[in-house]
């Protein structure tokens, strides 16, 4: 399987992602934002649309789709103070909508266009790996150097900013790296399934961790778990890379929380 190019190419990107979904994940988990994802996936499906349409880089365009909804989805957070998940759900609507219209008037193939919804071990070009890698880089780059101040942000908003935190800078920041976590992950899992990558792990690694550090480290780990074993069955078994990956992330989350329940039993 390794001695294929095309497999090399979508086991690196897919690492990459395995890497940067869970970890950017775990922050939306806890700020009771985990369907954020899903709605930023819609956008960026519309932008790839677009691409399409226009005979651009579809990856491109979805990326620049995606920091502009994740930004709008900020400046509407603030419209609804008190109904914050309405951002979501507003722009998970136009999104959507938007996206059906594009595609249905997209000059790209059926394949192509169920590879960005599905995603395709298939059609990771050397560039698409290059753009994941480096998009990917950054993310894991920022969240490093900014972790501290996340977290607190993502614990207690009000004590962060009290501190001398400059909140609203840092949501903006925490915003693109989300949206760019979503146009990496797009590529591997398809537009359907990437909050699932970023929310399962993490759902399983919370299971079993003691603190944020050791949820971090885990989510990685069911990361890279799900793809290695979801990418080994999508190319063995001829099935969709991104339910395969997904439902391994699942059946790991399901075998944690079935150890739990037998344990607790004895």
């Amino acid at each position: 399987m390794l001695s294929l190019a095309f497999m090399q190419r979508a086991l690196a990107a897919g690492l990459v992602v395995a890497v940067v979904a869970p970890s950017i994940g775990l922050f939306l988990v806890l700020r009771r934002l985990a369907l954020y994802g899903d709605a930023l996936a819609h956008v960026t499906l519309a932008g790839v649309a677009l691409g399409m349409l226009t005979r651009t880089y579809p990856v491109a365009t979805g990326l620049a789709f995606a920091v502009a909804a994740s930004l709008g989805m900020d400046w509407l957070r603030q419209s609804y103070r008190r109904y914050s998940e309405m951002a979501v759900a507003i722009v998970l609507a136009g999104a959507l909508a938007l996206a059906v219209i594009l595609l249905s008037l997209a000059a790209g193939s059926t394949a192509e266009i169920m590879a960005y919804l599905f995603g395709s071990i298939v059609t990771v070009s050397p560039t698409d790996v290059a753009v994941i890698s480096a998009l990917g880089a950054a993310v894991v780059l920022c969240l490093f150097l900014l972790y501290k101040e996340l977290l607190a942000a993502t614990f207690d908003e009000e004590y962060a900013g009290v501190a001398g935190l400059p909140i609203r800078a840092l949501n903006v920041v925490f915003y693109v790296l989300v949206a760019l976590t979503v146009a990496v992950a797009m590529r591997v899992v398809g537009a359907l399934l990437v909050s699932s990558l970023m929310a399962v792990p993490v759902g399983a690694a919370l299971q079993v961790a003691r603190s944020f550090r050791g949820a971090l480290l885990l989510a990685v780990a069911f990361g890279i778990v799900s793809v290695l074993v979801g990418l080994t069955l999508a190319y063995e078994l001829d099935l969709a890379p991104g339910g395969a990956v997904v439902l391994t992330a699942v059946a790991l989350l399901l075998l944690i929380l079935l150890s739990k329940r037998l344990r607790r039993a004895e």
